[in-house]
């Protein structure tokens, strides 16, 4: 099988403590006061423990706006608070929906599953902020940007919400330049820093503790933010696919662009094939390869790819024992949109 010329991670162990939820541990002044049981309901209804910066943000935000928290940012930077914020807003509580599912509340049809939108921008692009985890039992490992109408890169952005902010801040201040508008973006860039400072947040786009998990991750993918499997000492946990990404999205073009459904299967044939050593590689508990074909495929966003995917990604998730992943990837393929985001809204 042809190699993917793509370097395995040069950190080779069983899955690892999350550097970001260490670090949080030995940096960060003093804790937020949101209550214990607020927390919680958040955390009951994602199913993911929150970082300590999502909290901190939402009480900078109150600041900013005590009567609407959500919208602190909004004819600044064009930013709102949403997803979980709705939560801590009581938005949820006044929603006429029955049943609204939360694993797709502001899930836009890039987002993977290690994705959780936390704030969005510009509609148009579908700008959104969210955090990233490798893996549900973990606290995220960076705060990534996605313009969903521009494709499915995942930009990093910090460690942390004031990180990502203070990025975007410092973009718009720079496309100002001296004009009348900029006045209000510094001083708002002045509250942040000191904040930020103050709690012992990192303002740095890549910590030291995302460049170690650089090291970590095994391929990275479509999205460009990378994998992170466990490998042990001998290679174990991931092989490469037989294709590179180029190669891949040439195969991937030919089978939507083909002209009739006989020329599309045709088309999949390396798809299947690949399918194959996919399934040797399960068997050889190399669990990385399938999640790797599931994540390129899904974000390479054709609906052709969805049966594949649904194939692929939910039992990689469950080998690598991420089981809410593997929920998240089977409910956003059944109601994959680029509409119908706001789950609380009718």
């Amino acid at each position: 099988m042809a190699g993917r010329g793509k370097r395995k991670a040069a950190f080779r162990s069983s899955e690892s403590k999350n550097p970001v939820a260490e670090d949080g541990k030995k940096n960060r002044g003093e804790n937020s006061s949101i209550p214990e049981e607020l927390r919680q309901e958040v955390q009951d209804l994602y199913k993911l423990r929150m970082p300590e910066d999502f909290y901190h943000f939402w009480e900078f935000c109150e600041r900013q706006d005590p009567e609407n928290p959500c919208e602190a940012l909004k004819s600044s930077l064009g930013l709102r608070l949403v997803g979980p914020y709705d939560i801590l807003a009581g938005k949820h509580k006044a929603t006429k929906k029955s049943e609204p599912n939360y694993l797709l509340h502001w899930r836009y049809f890039y987002d993977p599953p290690e994705f959780q939108t936390i704030i969005n921008g510009d509609s148009e692009k579908q700008h959104h902020l969210g955090y990233f985890r490798d893996s549900p039992d973990e606290l995220p490992v960076f705060v990534g940007a996605n313009e969903a109408k521009n494709g499915c890169l995942v930009v990093q952005m910090g460690n942390n919400l004031f990180s990502a902010v203070n990025f975007l801040l410092s973009r718009r201040l720079k496309e100002l330049g001296n004009r009348s508008q900029s006045s209000v973006l510094k001083e708002l860039e002045t509250k942040l820093t000191t904040v930020a400072k103050k709690l012992g947040y990192s303002l740095e786009q890549k910590t030291k503790e995302m460049k170690q998990r650089d090291r970590k991750v095994a391929t990275r993918t479509f999205h460009g933010a990378g994998l992170v499997v466990p490998i042990d000492k001998t290679g174990v946990g991931y092989r490469e696919l037989p294709e590179t990404d180029g190669s891949l999205k040439k195969i991937c073009k030919a089978i939507v662009e083909a002209p009739a459904d006989e020329a599309r299967i045709k088309a999949f044939a390396p798809i299947q094939e690949i399918i194959t050593y996919v399934q040797f590689a399960n068997d050889e508990c190399d669990y990385g390869m399938g999640y790797e074909l599931g994540i390129d495929l899904f974000c390479y966003g054709s609906h052709y790819f969805h049966k594949v995917v649904q194939q692929l990604l939910p039992l990689a998730y469950k080998l690598l024992k991420r089981h809410l992943f593997a929920e998240i990837i089977e409910v956003h393929l059944a109601n994959r949109n680029w509409s119908d985001l706001d789950q609380l809204t009718v």
